[in-house]
């Protein structure tokens, strides 16, 4: 199955215009996939500002929000979230304008069709992805990685998160 190409413009451009939180409410999404990993809910939201995950007690996001500043995604980020064991990995890597295209394709053909993916491609160039996708069990928990891809400036913002039960 193809992406969605989505008829919606995005709000962000460039990897420093993100913001991190572990406690936003949900915001109005693009698309949404539901998926149960090792008896835990997953439910991975993509927005026109990037994405938000909301498995356990957590309430991923990472988006550019109005009246946020941004700053980018932290590096990683260490909590303990009712019990449960949350890690958040982080990195934005610049690419030359072609192999940032070989990368979003190939993540692209990777995810087609995978159970507890979403990928969303936006208007204007077919590298402007964002995509998700969420696995598990692992030990215990779950995992769930997400691309975030910026042709305007070469980026691709490559995050990872693993959340362990208590």
């Amino acid at each position: 199955m193809a992406p969605p190409y989505l008829d919606t413009p995005y709000l962000d451009t460039s990897a420093d215009q993100l913001s991190f939180s572990l406690d936003d409410p949900a915001q109005p999404a693009l698309a949404i996939a539901l998926v149960e990993l090792d008896g835990v809910g997953v439910e991975l939201r993509l927005l026109g500002a990037s994405h938000q995950v909301f498995a356990g007690p957590v309430r991923e996001t990472l988006a550019c929000l109005p009246g946020r500043p941004g700053g980018g995604p932290p590096p990683s980020v260490n909590r303990r979230l009712d019990g449960w064991s949350y890690r958040f990995t982080s990195r934005v890597e610049h690419c030359a304008p072609a192999e940032l295209s070989r990368r979003v394709a190939t993540l692209r053909a990777r995810l087609a069709d995978r159970d507890g993916a979403l990928c969303g491609v936006f208007p204007g160039s077919p590298d402007a992805v964002t995509a998700l996708w969420a696995r598990g069990p692992a030990a215990g928990g779950v995992e769930w990685r997400t691309w975030h891809a910026y042709p305007q400036t070469d980026q691709l913002v490559i995050t990872r998160t693993r959340l362990e039960r208590p």
